[in-house]
């Protein structure tokens, strides 16, 4: 009987798909103004009411809830875009970078360090050291929320202190940051 009511499902699911797929997928096109990203939109959707067909179909309305799915993904998939923007144009702001008499040696090791680090703890150091990034705009273009900035942050100068001996490191990373940006580098927020 199993097997009955699962082939049932099936076909039915298969004659939703065919009536709707078209109308969603002009629906995702419609949200997020991309056209290749419609139809993949729509395919997750219907995916998704595949996994819960028994509650979908068993709705008062099943269209309006696969219409309500499709509009969840797309604005997903809009929030994800404005946050990748912001990242690059955090990662990709203009900056002066004139250095007078640099301390080639420092950046040397200094880079060598950096690149020991894991990439979030690198990522925090450089973003909030090297970049003068505030730890919220950190978060923000990590993704990730300010309490992991902080702690990462802390963490990845520890490891630096210890790679790049304990007296120097601070002093040195502050030279060799503000150096690469032009800036202060390192001022808390």
């Amino acid at each position: 009987m199993g097997t009955v009511v699962d082939d049932a499902a099936s076909v039915e699911f298969h004659a939703f798909f065919e009536r709707h797929y078209a109308e969603l997928s002009r629906l995702a096109h419609l949200l997020t103004g991309e056209a290749d990203a419609a139809d993949d939109l729509a395919a997750d959707a219907l995916l998704a009411l595949w996994h819960r067909w028994d509650r979908v179909r068993a709705a008062d309305h099943p269209v309006a809830y696969a219409r309500g799915v499709v509009a969840n993904l797309a604005r997903t998939r809009i929030r994800s875009a404005v946050r990748e923007r912001r990242r690059i144009s955090l990662f990709w702001q203009q900056r002066e970078e004139k250095t007078e008499n640099p301390d080639v040696a420092g950046v040397v090791d200094v880079q060598s360090a950096l690149r020991r680090l894991p990439f979030r703890k690198r990522a925090c150091v450089v973003l909030r050291h090297a970049f003068d990034l505030s730890e919220k705009d950190t978060a923000l273009a990590l993704g990730v929320s300010v309490g992991t900035v902080k702690s990462q942050t802390s963490k990845g100068m520890a490891e630096l202190q210890k790679l790049l001996g304990a007296q120097g490191a601070p002093r040195k990373m502050h030279a060799v940051m503000a150096a690469r940006t032009g800036g202060t580098g390192g001022r808390d927020r």
